[in-house]
Parts: C-alpha cells; structure tokens; sequence
C-alpha cells in the first residue's frame, strides 16, 4: 500500500505522518515545493512540485504511482491533491470545495448561500487607499490576508484610525518576499469581518462519503479579542454544550461540498447561537495533533492515514482522559539564545512533554506579524480543568533568553 501525501514543508508535520505510516508498514511518498533543480538533498525521493502550478505537478505524481490513497497538510497543498485524485480515481475533496475552503472569501460566499451564521464580509484590494476602505466597514472589524494561516496577519480595528494603520501593517506584510515567492492570487486581497464576541473553539473531523465525524471538539479558554489574535491553549473534551457547534460545523462542510478526508473548523459561540469562522480541508496544523489520541492509543495522524487508506474508522474514539497543547507564545522579538526551566516543566504533574522547536540564533517575530511559536507544551488529565491547569503552570516556569536584534547598516 502506498499514499501520496502532498505537504508545503518538510517539518515536524511531515515527521509525524511518516512516522506514522512507518508504524502502519505504509510507503509514504511525498510531494512538496522543493526546488526541482535539487537532486534529493534531504535523501527522501521526495517530489518536487510547484503549488501554484498544480497541472503541471500532475505528471510527475502519475509517474510516481500508482497510490492507494493521497493526503494533504495545509491549505496551500489541498488543490493539487484533490486535482490528483480525482484524476487518479482515489476519494478526496473535489477541487471546488478545496478551492472553496481554502479561500477565506470563497468560503463566506458559500456560507451566505447556505444562510449559515457567520461574521458580515467584504474584501479588499491590498493596493487600495485605506481610508476609503475604511468608509464602508462597521466597527469593531477583523482584517486578515486571505491566504495566510495561524491568525498571522490578523488584526482588529475599533475606528477608522485603527483600521487605516492595522491595512497598512497586512499591505506591508504581504510584500514580504516569502509570500511574493507563492505567487498566490489571494495575497492581493485583504478581508474585513465583522468581530464577532464570544467563546472560540475548534473542531477537529472526518469526511467520509460526505459524512461528517467529528473527532474532537477544543475549547480555546483564553479570550481572543484583539488586536492580535495568537492562538495558544487547545483543550479537549469541551467543557461547554456542543450540539450548536457540531450542527454548525456540518452545515459549512455541506455549503462547502467537502465529502472526503480531514477537516479543521473555527466555530464562535455566544448568545446569539454558532458563528462559522473558518473550514479548512486539511487536518490541524504543527505538532498540536499529539493532543489527541484514539481507541488504543492511535495517534490523529495514523487514523488519518487509515481512513486515506480506506479503512473504516467509525468506531475510533478520542481517549477519556482530558488533554491540552499550549502553542508557547514568543515573549519578545528578537534572537532566540535559549530557554531554561524545560526539564522543571517536564517533571510537574499532567506534563507530557515539553518542545522547544525554536532554534538558537532564530530570530523571533512577535504577532501579527509571526509565523510561529516558540514551542509546544502538552498535557493530559483525568479533567479539562486540570489539563489547562498542568498547561498555565508549565509556562510560568520557562525563562526564554532572547536578545535584541541590532539593527542592520
């Protein structure tokens, strides 16, 4: 049996699936956005592929199978796995509804359509003025670039003062020459939302023949109300009613028309019922998927590879016990030198594990404008309260040595 997964990076993710279809005695190929000019340099027979020219991809990917199945981590990477697919005959989303999720406008547009609840949109050109912008959004609004992920570049603005510098700040950002390099259409639009108050949670799932299974439900216990919207506590089972959320949830997934594979929702909820935020066809992003385990200890990304290979996982279960991952915040801007109090944090109860995956010498960004974290802490507990708890206290004792970057001549 082989899989196809289709990944923008080789980091700790990708490790984690093959590690996974290791432990299933599963070939797993690989296909990314590494230079094609390069003759294997990390010696794994990857793929190189261009995900802002899918077609052309797709003779490579046909040369390398035939596959059992295809899997993809991130928005960027689910066209061309769905294009694949659906050429090669394997279930997956089909292409309009992973072009759909993946845009932040395309989405609401197909929400509306559905008559969901979900924040007030309108989008803008990057170039434009801002302050004509500004004249046709309520306040308070969420600005965010259409096609970045982990709240980067997200920012309320309460006035048109605000507004005008938080446009500016995602103009700028998206000239950065990492997000110019991908060449994506949506990158030259900037989407405002109205702020929508109220508890967050995120939805983990699976799609099977157009079945929604939902997998785990994370409450988000601190508030994410602006300016900047950096993420950091996940905590499972929820600790709130859920049956609006779930209702929600596979609602959008219909609207969207995503029948096969992993799903990642963001739901708000507050008097007023469920609010769809987000709906991507892809599983949740970084190392967070160690938060969850199935029937026998099964980890997320192993069940993701046994539905891909078609195996009936309906009967697999998130375990009782309670768990949490804490996406360590960057405390500063600067140059990462290190961090003490990692093995104290290690030893505290409820603590599994501790991972630092900021290197040394990296230099640090703070939000909105990072693209990471500085690490990653996870806990498990007979109760959520008591996870979140093992998380809070875990943080209190790292000590995190940043300098000050000089300024460069």
């Amino acid at each position: 049996m082989r899989l196809l997964l289709v990944a923008a990076t080789t980091g700790y993710q990708t490790r984690e699936f093959a590690q996974a279809a290791a432990r299933l005695g599963v070939e797993l190929v690989l296909a990314t956005d590494r230079c094609e000019h390069l003759d294997d340099p990390w010696g794994d027979g990857a793929i190189a592929v261009r995900f802002e020219a899918p077609h052309d991809a797709l003779p490579s990917l046909e040369a390398a199978g035939p596959f059992t199945g295809v899997v993809a981590l991130g928005d960027r990477t689910t066209f061309l796995a769905a294009l694949f697919a659906g050429q090669a005959g394997l279930p997956f989303h089909s292409t309009p509804a992973v072009e759909a999720a993946r845009s932040k406008f395309l989405s609401k547009e197909r929400f509306r359509a559905a008559g969901l609840r979900q924040p007030a949109f309108q989008r803008f050109p990057a170039g434009m003025a801002p302050d004509e912008a500004a004249r046709s959004v309520p306040f308070p609004c969420v600005l965010k670039p259409m096609a970045l992920s982990g709240s980067r570049g997200v920012i309320r603005a309460d006035d048109a003062a605000g507004f005008v510098s938080s446009f500016r700040r995602i103009a700028g950002l998206l000239e950065d020459p990492d997000i110019r390099r991908r060449k994506d259409e949506q990158d030259q639009f900037i989407q405002v939302e109205s702020f929508i108050p109220g508890r967050e949670f995120a939805i983990e799932g699976l799609m099977t023949n157009g079945r929604l299974k939902v997998l785990a439900i994370f409450d988000k216990p601190d508030p994410l109300d602006g300016p900047y919207f950096e993420e950091t506590i996940y905590v499972t089972p929820s600790r709130h009613r859920t049956e609006e959320i779930v209702a929600a949830v596979a609602r959008g997934v219909t609207a969207l028309g995503l029948s096969h594979g992993p799903v990642h929702a963001e739901v708000r909820v507050n008097s007023d019922g469920a609010y769809l935020l987000e709906i991507a066809a892809r599983p949740i992003g970084g190392l967070c998927a160690r938060a969850l385990r199935f029937n026998g200890g099964i980890s997320l990304e192993e069940l993701v590879l046994r539905h891909a290979l078609g195996e009936d996982v309906s009967a697999m279960e998130r375990e009782p016990a309670a768990s949490g991952v804490m996406m360590i915040p960057v405390p500063k801007a600067g140059v990462y030198r290190g961090v003490a109090g990692v093995e104290e944090a290690r030893r505290l109860p409820g603590i599994e594990d501790v991972v630092i995956s900021a290197k040394q010498g990296q230099l640090l960004k703070m939000f909105p404008e990072a693209s990471s974290y500085t690490g990653f802490l996870f806990s498990r507990a007979a109760t959520p309260e008591a996870a979140e708890a093992a998380l809070r206290e875990a943080h209190a004792l790292l000590r995190f040595d940043i300098a000050v970057e000089l300024m460069r001549k």
